[in-house]
């Protein structure tokens, strides 16, 4: 007898509808994890990873390049992507502008944020420093002029602002580089500088203040400055914001942006560096937060447990790195490994659990600038001169690929549907694997 003809045609057609039904919903499944979007400037987690696969290991200024668009000005922010749309600041002369591109390279529309562009350290950074982000239906923009601003999708103005007309004027050595962190409803900015240390959650809706908090430092000249963004801590038991900067990391409650607790010893009293501004933000793993400094300076490893003070708390202190700091781009962590780049391209891989060096080799001798991403089992490491040397992820050191893109370079790599975007100074490039 065939089995078959001994089940009723009902219940055939139910388990040919389940069939179907979770094979939509695995595809589904593996489409989402295949194909990210890379909402803020350090992607989806705020830790530079990606898990998408196939990513491009070699290329050149005219090889695997899917479009390169040229740019209205230099700038050093981070582009971000949601599904066929890229968005990012830039400098257009003294104007300070946002764009929307199309993942096929053209320019779907752009808004003029602010004006009065300030050019720092040569040409090492500008006003158009800080990175958008966005969470599908509008995109939020910040520049160094104070200006802060909603748009929809279309381009159309939701609400606009200016921070120092509202929180004072910015006074750094440099320009104001942190980018806003997007969660939920609201937008966290830390405003680190000699004329204030504040921390705010804004509305994200309407631009207005939920709360704000003043952070306190004992920390005085460029100390008082910080170029890192914030960063959003959670696990089955913490929630709290992170900001980094004027000698201290100190994390706040996302109630009211009350203090939970604070971390010193980053630029210690007896040997006080009065120019150790911080520039490099943190990053976290379930139960580890890893805090670089700068100039060479210590990275620690904290407990996530922390209450009040803890600066000489032992067990607080997971580990401690005494020296090695990356001075500019910000540490990664992977499958249990800690990856810092520092700016002479020197890479220190370590062990996440007890701050073990398991090695620390050289990539290409130029300064670093870019934060590195991991993706497809692969770490792109970004020099300012534009070569992305790439790293096989993992204990064993080994260097895949070194490309040059022969243009400067100081934001960091961006990866989303299968494509790697690189922006320089002069464009934007789309990097694709051969098929």
């Amino acid at each position: 007898m065939n089995i078959l003809y001994s089940i009723p045609m009902n219940l055939i057609s139910m388990k040919r509808w389940s069939t179907v039904i979770f094979s939509i919903v695995l595809l589904t499944v593996v489409r989402s994890v295949l194909a990210e979007n890379w909402p803020h400037w350090r992607g989806l987690r705020h830790d530079g990873t990606s898990l998408e696969v196939g990513l491009p290991v070699q290329w050149s200024k005219t090889e695997n390049i899917l479009w390169r668009l040229e740019l209205p000005g230099p700038a050093g922010a981070t582009p971000v992507v949601w599904e066929n749309r890229i968005f990012l600041t830039s400098a257009e002369g003294e104007n300070l502008v946002l764009l929307c591109i199309s993942t096929d390279g053209s320019v779907l529309w752009k808004r003029t944020l602010g004006s009065g562009n300030r050019v720092v350290l040569g040409d090492e950074g500008n006003s158009a420093s800080p990175s958008p982000s966005t969470d599908g239906k509008h995109v939020w923009a910040f520049v160094s002029t104070g200006d802060l601003a909603c748009y929809d999708f279309d381009g159309n103005e939701v609400w606009k602002t200016n921070l120092e007309e509202r929180y004072g004027r910015f006074d750094l050595y440099f320009v104001m580089a942190s980018t806003p962190l997007l969660d939920g409803d609201r937008l966290y900015l830390q405003l680190i500088h000699s004329n204030a240390w504040l921390v705010l959650a804004l509305d994200k809706a309407t631009g207005n203040e939920i709360w704000k908090h003043e952070r306190q430092s004992d920390a005085y000249e460029e100390c008082e400055h910080s170029y890192a963004s914030p960063f959003l801590y959670r696990d089955g038991e913490h929630e709290f914001l992170l900001t980094h900067g004027a000698d201290y990391i100190t994390a706040h409650s996302l109630i009211d942006g009350s203090e939970i607790w604070r971390c010193g010893g980053l630029n210690p009293k007896e040997s006080y560096n009065t120019s150790l501004r911080f520039v490099a933000s943190p990053v976290a793993m379930p139960g580890l937060i890893v805090v670089p400094s700068a100039k060479n300076g210590p990275v620690l490893g904290l407990s996530p447990d922390a209450k009040g003070d803890i600066t000489d708390s032992e067990t607080s202190h997971i580990w401690t790195r005494q020296r090695g700091t990356p001075d500019v781009p910000s540490p990664l962590i992977h499958e249990g490994l800690v990856y810092l780049c520092r700016e002479n391209g020197d890479l220190i891989c370590m062990d996440a659990k007890t701050g073990e060096e398991i090695y620390k080799e050289r990539t290409h001798r130029h300064r670093h600038r870019a934060s590195p991403v991991y993706g497809d089992g692969k770490i792109y490491l970004t020099a300012r001169d534009g070569v992305v040397t790439v790293v096989k992820a993992g204990r064993e050191f080994e260097i895949l690929a070194s490309n040059d893109m022969e243009e400067d370079i100081s934001a960091s790599p961006v990866i989303s549907n299968k494509t790697l975007y690189l922006r320089s100074y002069d464009a934007l490039y789309a990097i694709k694997a051969p098929k």
